[in-house]
């Protein structure tokens, strides 16, 4: 069973551990950096809201959505024109798995549908995804869990690849 609390001060000495981590380090920034943004979002000085999801009761990973409308208001949009190509309305989620062994296990798929239902039902009908495209593993998640491309965007994201989640229910 997979569940979601949001990250709490005390928290980030765990996320600090987890962003040292070789897998961690390959598809994201500095790891005292990375830690500030997320130690942001805590404090309130960020509209992103960060998540620690379990599974059965274990901390496995880090799940965040963000408001793409928020952040075409900031510096943020200056380093990454495209997103302004984006509807204000939609929001984007991130996901890493905390530990190398819990990687290619189908974790992050599980929490990444359970992740998009909460948000369903929190009344968000658009949600994206960013991944780097050479991030095969995180491609191939986020397929599994109903991301599709968006196929005028690509080309135009400079290292991303820009995904939205289309409703897959009742297929397989």
């Amino acid at each position: 069973m997979i569940s979601f609390r949001p990250v709490l001060e005390e928290d980030l000495a765990l996320l600090a551990r987890w962003l040292e981590k070789p897998h961690w380090r390959k598809w994201w920034g500095d790891p005292q950096t990375e830690l500030g943004y997320i130690e942001d979002m805590v404090l309130g000085r960020d509209t992103t809201r960060p998540f620690i999801f379990q599974k059965d009761g274990d901390d496995k990973g880090y799940i965040q959505v963000w408001f793409i409308g928020d952040q075409q208001k900031t510096d943020y949009a200056a380093d990454y024109p495209w997103l302004s190509l984006l509807p204000e309305e939609a929001v984007g989620v991130d996901l890493s798995i905390g530990l190398q062994e819990d990687l290619s296990a189908g974790l992050g798929t599980e929490a990444l549908r359970a992740f998009v239902r909460m948000l369903l039902e929190e009344g968000y009908g658009r949600i994206l995804i960013d991944p780097d495209p050479q991030n095969e593993r995180a491609v191939r998640c986020y397929r599994k869990a109903g991301f599709e491309v968006i196929p005028e965007l690509v080309g135009k994201t400079d290292d991303c690849l820009l995904m939205e989640f289309k409703n897959t229910e009742g297929k397989s």
